[in-house]
């Protein structure tokens, strides 16, 4: 399935299952099914199989266009507009070391050794369009090209090798990067906090596992859990900027959620981003252009330039990057 959250006339969200141009409200099309995400998510496994019969009526055409939106007619939301939390993880070993090489420093052992994450700020998840950024931002801002998993039941203390159980489907995760804010305040052994908390993209929709069946490969050796062959893909004003494969995670979502749920509840709605991928972001890029040729001209995004991310079954993610009209900036205030 692939499920939709939009914004309606009244300035709700609503959840649609998505298919071929058109959304289909889940309340309409089934009185037992919840019409927004978060009760969705809640209800999980009282509502999955009635979803899943709604949704292959709507594939073979039983339920027909009259009942549905025009996709291009919808304002899209994050897939799960209100996550209860939002986690992103450290899972692209080829990110890791290239940034690391990149600045002249050797591969961190513990990278191997355990999966970490940190908290972003779950209250500026936002969805395809337009994302604000204040002066600041645009001190070497910067597109983070990574997939995300969103919980679907509570748990704690969850075996990697149960783990799989957990996960609601996946998503494309664009974790916006304002660096030069990162990168200071990460100076005090902090962080990233300023750097990140102003726009994380989720979308265009959560895709359930079951449609993802046949992009299932092995993981990693040595590594417990799901692992998908979906090729990555990230372009900046139509340019191609970045390729790589959520199979190349090392650490995979199963062995996140046991290091998330150590000794803390999980919550359906919380969502769990995998990290970049290797050339996933302009930090990577520069840095390596930047060791290859000392005349290396760094990108970073500027206003009005396009993000394009698309993963293979997972649909295509674009945001426009807009000015906010101020000049208000934090960083002329240090003292």
């Amino acid at each position: 399935m692939k499920l939709v959250s939009y914004l309606t006339a009244q300035g709700n969200d609503q959840l649609a299952f998505y298919h071929e141009g058109y959304l289909y409200n889940t309340d309409t099309v089934h009185p037992d099914l919840p019409g927004s995400m978060g009760l969705f998510l809640h209800y999980w496994s009282d509502v999955i199989t009635t979803a899943q019969e709604v949704n292959a009526a709507i594939v073979a055409g039983k339920i027909t266009t009259a009942s549905g939106l025009p996709l291009a007619n919808a304002k899209l939301l994050s897939p799960v507009p209100f996550p209860t939390s939002c986690r992103d993880g450290y899972a692209f070993r080829q990110h890791v070391a290239a940034a690391r090489r990149n600045r002249g420093v050797p591969m961190i052992p513990e990278f191997d050794q355990y999966p970490i994450f940190y908290f972003t700020n779950h209250n500026s998840i936002q969805g395809p369009g337009p994302i604000r950024c204040m002066p600041d931002h645009f001190e070497k801002l910067d597109f983070e090209l990574e997939a995300a998993i969103v919980v679907c039941k509570n748990g704690r203390n969850i075996p990697a090798e149960q783990a799989d159980e957990y996960i609601g489907g996946l998503m494309i995760m664009n974790d916006m990067s304002a660096r030069r804010l990162q990168m200071e305040e990460m100076l005090l052994n902090l962080g990233p906090a300023k750097g990140k908390d102003f726009s994380t993209v989720l979308g265009p929709w959560l895709v359930t596992l079951d449609e993802l069946t046949d992009y299932e490969v092995p993981c990693k050796d040595g590594h417990v859990g799901k692992s998908w062959n979906l090729g990555m893909r990230c372009w900046v004003n139509g340019v191609q900027v970045s390729e790589g494969n959520v199979a190349d995670m090392d650490w995979t979502f199963a062995e996140i959620i046991e290091r998330c749920a150590y000794g803390v509840d999980i919550h359906a709605g919380d969502v769990i981003g995998s990290g970049t991928v290797g050339t996933g972001c302009f930090l990577e890029l520069n840095g390596t252009g930047k060791l290859n040729n000392p005349d290396y001209q760094e990108q970073w995004l500027q206003p009005g330039d396009t993000v394009t991310m698309e993963i293979d079954g997972l649909g295509k993610l674009e945001n426009t990057i807009v000015q906010e009209a101020t000049n208000f900036s934090i960083l002329q205030k240090k003292k």
